[in-house]
């Protein structure tokens, strides 16, 4: 039998590239790997199946999952990871100063379920007694007019939400003053511009991160790779073999991280970096597999529980291909 031919739409990452360039293979499958941005792949994969396996949000899976027929299966990747506390942004004339001056405040998100904003809420809730239901929010696009949401959900009780309408962007709400805070996993605009009238919330975020990391051990994950579950239940195997390429492709990424030689990004003290993130995470800073990220992936599942966004708790390990969950012993 040949191999099947399957789609992958992942984003060009370093952790992914010799998957995406070919230098890894994924055993019994021709695969067609597609970079697209991740924004795009979630919106076609969500919306339409279009690809056989993708880059998903992990927030919007979890939506996903209590459908009576979920759509997919996930492996344990996770191709995203990032800390949120430096994604909060503020009007420099709201008055908010510290965490807590965000109640009784209006606050835009692009879609109130991405798993960045619930990470940003748990972490509001939990590490400084800023509930969500504190805060007034607003959805829509962040620089573009028009963003709806791609996972349809029940708006949590007592949580107050508003559409900014299909002429408006966040972005510029902020800038204007007509939203006090933004939770924005990309920087807004007027910010890379250098507007004075927007600066982050926590403007000593990378220290602020470090310590939440060091007392907390949780480096948060957003992202996982899912599998369309027809292609699951025809092809078993796959999520095995699929789970086996992106660890290896994140192997030789991070063996080439140390090849010093000469700098291979244009960071003078890249270096330095990498030998201060290993001395905080250890030598694998981004785990695979259920085991090391259980912890992160059950305080996720808590924070979407708490927040209204799913109906119950569910098990990890129900998330997953039960294949991807054991290694073979010889």
């Amino acid at each position: 039998m040949g191999k099947i031919h399957l789609t992958l739409a992942c984003w060009d990452y370093d952790r992914t590239r010799p998957l995406q360039e070919g230098r890894v293979s994924v055993e019994g499958v021709d695969l067609t790997y597609l970079p697209l941005r991740v924004e795009e792949t979630f919106w076609r994969m969500l919306r339409y199946h279009e690809f056989d396996a993708a880059e998903l949000s992990m927030g919007s899976y979890l939506l996903t999952r209590e459908k009576d027929l979920p759509p997919f299966i996930a492996i344990p990747v996770f191709p995203s990871r990032a800390f949120r506390h430096s994604g909060i942004y503020i009007n420099t004339e709201s008055g908010i100063r510290e965490p807590k001056d965000l109640i009784g405040k209006k606050v835009g998100v692009s879609e109130y379920q991405i798993t960045m904003a619930t990470w940003v809420r748990g972490i509001l809730q939990h590490e400084y007694g800023v509930p969500p239901e504190s805060m007034k929010w607003f959805t829509g696009g962040e620089e573009q007019p028009g963003r709806v949401d791609k996972v349809k959900h029940d708006l949590p009780r007592g949580v107050d939400i508003t559409p900014i309408g299909p002429e408006k962007t966040l972005s510029s709400m902020l800038e204007r003053g007509e939203l006090d805070a933004m939770f924005a996993p990309y920087m807004p605009l007027p910010f890379v511009k250098r507007s004075p009238k927007v600066r982050r919330l926590f403007t000593n975020f990378r220290e602020v991160e470090k310590d939440y990391y060091r007392r907390t051990k949780i480096f948060p994950i957003m992202h996982t790779v899912a599998i369309r579950q027809e292609i699951y239940q025809k092809h078993p195997w796959v999520a095995q073999n699929l789970f086996k390429a992106f660890s290896e492709a994140k192997r030789l990424c991070q063996e080439s991280m140390y090849e010093f030689s000469a700098l291979k990004y244009m960071l003078a003290w890249s270096i330095a970096e990498m030998e201060e993130e290993r001395e905080l995470f250890g030598d694998d800073r981004w785990p695979y597999g259920l085991e090391p990220n259980l912890h992160v992936l059950e305080t996720l599942v808590h924070y979407a529980h708490e927040q209204g966004l799913i109906k119950k708790a569910v098990d990890i390990e129900s998330l997953f291909a039960p294949s991807t969950l054991e290694e073979f012993k010889i």
